[in-house]
C-alpha cells in the first residue's frame, strides 16, 4: 500500500508541470507572434480551442498577457477582434536579459566609437524597416490617410499594436486635417528609453514613408501611454506648420484600444 501511495502523489504533480510547460508555450507563441488571436494561436500550437483559451484565462488571471481590440485593416467594419499581446508582467515573468545585453552592448559601442555610433546603429534598423514598408505604403496611393493606415497596420504585424484616428473631420479647411498614429506596443521600448534616439529615426521614417512633416506627441519609452504620431492630411511636407485642432474626430482604427 505504502508503494503506491508516492506514485499516486506523483501523478497530480506530473500532471501540474505539463500543464505549466504547456501554458509557458502559449505564453512564448503570444511574445512571439502577438497580437495574435486565440485560434491563430491553436493552429501554430496544435491545440483545440477549448485548451488554447484554458491556458489565455489562466495567463490572463495572472497578468501576463493583455488583450487588444484590432478592427479589420481593410475596413474597418464588424466587431473588433480579441488580440492577445503579452504584458509588461509577462515580460518581466520570461526575463529582461535581452533587454541587458543589447543595453550593454550599446554603451560600449557609443564608449569606444561616440554616440554617433549608436545614432548610426539606430537609423540601419530603421532603414531595414523603411525598405520593408515602402512597397505597401506605396500601393495605398497618395492620399496621405490612406498611407497613414497602410503604415498603421505593416506595424501592427510587427507588434506595435498601431492604429489611426482622422482629427478634423468638420474642419472647413481642409489644412486643418491631420490623422494621430497610435502605437500602443513597443517591442524596444526598453531600449527607446534608454537610448531616445531609437524613437527619433522611428519618427523621421515616418516621415519619409508619409512624405510629410510629422511630430511625435507622445512615447511609451517617455512615460506615455501609447506612441502618438501628429501627420498633417491637407498639407504638402514644404508647406508652414498648423497649430493642432481636435475639434471633430473620426475614428478610422484598425484596432480599439484604450485612451490615455
Amino acid at each position: 500500500m505504502s508503494n503506491s501511495e508516492p506514485k499516486a502523489a506523483a501523478v497530480p504533480s506530473a500532471a501540474r508541470e505539463a500543464e505549466e510547460r504547456t501554458r509557458d508555450k502559449v505564453l512564448g507563441a503570444v511574445l512571439e507572434h502577438g497580437p495574435v488571436s486565440a485560434a491563430e494561436l491553436g493552429e501554430r500550437l496544435g491545440f483545440t480551442p477549448a485548451a488554447v483559451r484554458r491556458h489565455l484565462d489562466a495567463l490572463s488571471g495572472k497578468g501576463l498577457i493583455q488583450v487588444k481590440l484590432v478592427r479589420n485593416s481593410s475596413s474597418g467594419a464588424g466587431r473588433p477582434a480579441r488580440r492577445y499581446v503579452l504584458s509588461p508582467q509577462g515580460q518581466a515573468h520570461l526575463g529582461n536579459d535581452y533587454l541587458d545585453i543589447a543595453t550593454e552592448a550599446l554603451r560600449q559601442l557609443g564608449a569606444a566609437l561616440g554616440p554617433q555610433a549608436i545614432e548610426a546603429f539606430a537609423a540601419a534598423r530603421f532603414g531595414k524597416m523603411e525598405e520593408r514598408y515602402r512597397p505597401i505604403v506605396d500601393a495605398a496611393g497618395p492620399d496621405v490617410g490612406d498611407r497613414a493606415q497602410a503604415l498603421a497596420a505593416e506595424l501592427s504585424k510587427d507588434g506595435f499594436v498601431a492604429s489611426t484616428t482622422m482629427i478634423g473631420a468638420g474642419a472647413k479647411k481642409s489644412t486643418l486635417l491631420s490623422v494621430q498614429l497610435c502605437q500602443a506596443h513597443c517591442p524596444i521600448q526598453g531600449l527607446a528609453t534608454a537610448y531616445p534616439v531609437f524613437c527619433d529615426k522611428e519618427t523621421e521614417v515616418f516621415a519619409r514613408l508619409l512624405d510629410v512633416d510629422v511630430r511625435r506627441l507622445s512615447t511609451l519609452s517617455r512615460g506615455g501611454h501609447v506612441c502618438t504620431t501628429h501627420i498633417p492630411v491637407g498639407r504638402t511636407r514644404s508647406a508652414p506648420q498648423v497649430p493642432l485642432r481636435a475639434e471633430t474626430t473620426q475614428s478610422t482604427s484598425i484596432h480599439q484600444q484604450e485612451r490615455p
